[in-house]
């Protein structure tokens, strides 16, 4: 059986390639001006999961002392 639908609902993939290549040199700009405000996020979590694992770790010495 021969594919007599031709052309039709087919995806042009280097149309979707150029697309594609239009928008990842367009997100590193929007990424610029958020990298300063996104870079104390984690330093931000790290000092808080620090101060949680402190306490938890005297409460269980506290516990296991008392």
């Amino acid at each position: 059986m021969a594919n007599t639908q031709g052309p039709q609902g087919t995806n042009d993939p280097a149309g979707s390639t150029q697309m594609f290549r239009a928008f990842v040199d367009d997100a590193p700009q929007g990424r610029q001006a958020a990298a300063p405000a996104a870079s104390s996020g984690p330093r931000v979590g790290l000092i808080v999961g620090i101060v949680a694992a402190v306490i938890v770790v005297a409460a269980v010495a506290w516990l296991a002392l008392g």
